[in-house]
């Protein structure tokens, strides 16, 4: 089927979940009178969903046969003769994000059924994820800098809404409140990178800004040394780091837990985060032009992947365990990016969204199944009374700490060699940080899942750490947790059925794909390496097919690594649980540090949020109150009232005053005026 796709099908993808947003937030809604029910509703939304994923799935075989499609679908304006357009590029990048975005969304929207069912804003929400799924499929479909924007904006905005979607509780507000902020930090970076290349490549049209990339190598930034092109690079990037949660952009991820469990899913595992790995990915014949913007990507993702795993070890919130572990396989992506493995970060951002939204769902079935009580350790032994998500959720912990023949393993281990056979500087401390991630990963998913799944049954009577460090996550239930011998149930099957397929690929996905991915044709065309970055002939040249690589991992460094950290969290927590209390009690300064969040919040709060009220205080003080209502506002007020009180004084009310005020005003005319002969 080679040859060009037809636009109108690929405009149906974003617009169908588009229609469906429409047809459940305006008609579902108050806005128009709740004309339809929750049936109505989520039926739509689903249905929309699914047509974006068959259109998708569709698309995909079309592209793997030869197919493609770069061109305008709608002219908007012309501005001093640049083009701003709304355009598609698919390619095998785009169709393979189209069938994630899509299938994702879907397993979330059959998911939500079940999970949003006693919630009163439960068509809003359908709207609002619907609406989601439009926006990053128009980011990831475009062909020009103008709609990428959109599409990076619009998933904000929705993320936001998502966020705060229990907005009468204040931490909520917070929450979605500092993901905006934090967002539009990483956004100015983002906008300034595509503002230099808008400027010296005279487009917007990745195509006709690609073609002029030796141009763009050759410039400096006027008024510096530094090249163009590495600071264009680093802008965009900084952009990614917000979009992707990268240190020290990464503070409002974990806090995005304030909402509804699916939006995690979506959002925060598979989707929203992934943005920034797709456009470095997209952006490579830019990147690949400076080793500088190269090296910033590769340590800023190594201190991400080590430092936000260490976080996941003391978490007790479910869901915020996963949330860490999303930051930490974000940071093992970037390092991909910064090794010029473009192609492994997004053959991992591929494998990661299936098993990441697994575990993000299964914590959500786990929930349900504890009456809304998030804390692991209120759990324990709750795999003969869930079995489907126990099993659901071990085949996700399996392939998040990169075990053999799991979808995981065969791109977290590619990642790992990719940045052993890269030598741009930061490299030794990135090959420390993904080694040592290997076992802190490990570590953490299995102490969650020792903790919750086995040991002794801790639900259905009063802890002492009741009410700390776990947020309550439904509004709608004042009473969390089981009840004096209440046990917990598995959850239904609108809920299981996604556990299920999303396991489904979590196993198999990295089997079937590398080969293609890596080291076929896939992204021939798409993903461009530079001939002096060699990290991707090497991976191929040690690459004998996916059985001979899982079956010699198995006498590898990161394999062992991942045994210990399991072995460790087993007898930490099932055979010696003292142990950790006593690490805990003994290196006070370490959990105070990690349970802080390394204070950068504390610092945040101190540096710019201080200084912003500072500023703002100065700037009121001085400059409204001081000198536009002081000097400008009653200072003027006042030189009049100080004219008039002088000029009130000649206001005598005597008409023999005025009269001779007159004379003499008369007098000094003809003095002024009139010329006197002895002038000459």
């Amino acid at each position: 089927m080679a040859g060009q796709l037809n636009p109108q099908l690929l405009l149906a993808v974003p617009l169908a979940p588009l229609a469906g947003s429409a047809i459940a937030g305006l008609l579902g809604t108050k806005f128009f009178g709740n004309l339809v029910g929750r049936t109505v509703s989520h039926s739509a939304t689903i249905l929309g969903v699914l047509v974006a994923f068959i259109i998708s799935c569709l698309t995909l075989s079309a592209v793997l046969d030869g197919a493609s499609y770069n061109a305008t679908v709608y002219h908007w304006m012309n501005v001093a003769g640049l083009k701003l357009e709304v355009g598609f590029l698919i390619d095998s990048l785009t169709a393979m994000m189209m069938c994630v975005v899509t299938f994702v969304s879907l397993m979330v929207h059959i998911y939500t059924i079940g999970y949003m069912q006693e919630d009163e804003g439960y068509n809003r929400f359908f709207s609002y994820i619907s609406l989601f799924t439009f926006s990053m499929l128009m980011l990831v479909m475009s062909n020009n800098f103008l709609q990428l924007f959109f599409g990076w904006e619009a998933v904000g905005l929705v993320s936001y809404l998502l966020i705060g979607f229990w907005y009468t509780r204040p931490t909520a507000i917070y929450a979605n409140m500092k993901a905006f902020l934090v967002n539009r930090v990483g956004d100015f970076g983002f906008i300034l990178g595509i503002g230099l290349l808008l400027s010296y490549a005279g487009s917007m049209d990745y195509a006709e800004v690609f073609a002029k990339k030796e141009e763009l190598a050759k410039l400096i930034l006027p008024g510096t040394d530094w090249m163009l092109i590495t600071v264009a690079c680093i802008c965009l990037f900084i952009g990614a780091m917000g979009k992707s949660a990268q240190f020290p952009l990464h503070v409002w991820l974990p806090d995005s837990m304030e909402g509804p469990t699916p939006i995690s899913a979506l959002i925060h595992a598979a989707t929203m985060v992934t943005a920034g790995i797709f456009m470095v990915s997209r952006m490579s014949p830019l990147f690949e032009l400076s080793d500088t913007a190269l090296s910033f990507v590769l340590v800023i993702g190594s201190i991400t992947a080590l430092f936000m795993g260490f976080m996941g070890i003391i978490q007790n919130d479910i869901k915020r365990v996963v949330a860490y572990s999303t930051l930490s396989q974000l940071g093992y992506m970037t390092v991909a990016l910064g090794a010029s493995a473009y192609s492994v970060a997004v053959f991992h951002l591929m494998t990661h969204a299936f098993f990441k939204a697994l575990l993000f769902l299964a914590a959500g079935s786990v929930i349900i199944g504890m009456h809304h009580d998030q804390d692991i350790r209120n759990m324990g032994g709750l795999r003969k009374y869930m079995p489907l998500t126990w099993l659901t959720s071990l085949l996700g912990s399996l392939a998040l700490i990169g075990t053999p023949f799991f979808s995981g393993f065969y791109s977290k281990d590619s990642i790992i060699e990719a940045v052993q056979a890269t030598h741009l500087a930061g490299a030794g401390f990135a090959q420390f940080a993904v080694l040592a991630g290997v076992f802190v990963t490990a570590f953490y998913s299995f102490r969650m899942y020792f903790l919750v799944f086995h040991g002794k049954e801790n639900f259905g009577h009063v802890h002492p750490h009741d009410h700390h460090d776990v947020d309550d996550e439904d509004e709608g239930h004042h009473a969390h947790g089981l009840a004096p011998g209440q046990k917990p149930h598995e959850s239904p099957w609108v809920v299981t059925l996604p556990l299920v397929m999303l396991a489904i690929p979590s196993v198999v996905i990295g089997f079937l794909t590398i080969e293609p991915m890596l080291f076929g044709n896939f992204f021939k065309g798409v993903i461009f390496v530079d001939e002096a970055h060699r990290a991707m002939e090497e991976l191929q040249h040690e690459f004998h097919g996916p059985v001979a690589m899982a079956v010699h991992a198995l006498t590898s460094l990161p394999f062992w690594l991942a045994l210990a950290g399991v072995a460790s969290s087993y007898f930490f927590y099932m055979v010696k649980p003292a142990i950790p209390a006593a690490i805990k009690k003994n290196a006070g300064a370490i959990y105070t540090l990690l349970d802080n969040k390394y204070y950068m919040d504390r610092f945040n709060e101190i540096v710019f949020a201080g200084g912003a009220r500072v500023l703002g205080d100065g700037l009121w003080k001085v400059g409204d109150r001081g000198l536009i209502d002081g000097l400008i506002v009653n200072g003027s007020a006042k030189m009049v009232a100080w004219i008039s009180s002088l000029v009130r004084l000649l206001q005598s009310g005597y008409i023999y005053h005025y009269a001779f005020v007159m004379i003499l005003s008369v007098l000094a005319f003809l003095v002024y005026f009139m010329p006197f002969p002895f002038a000459k």
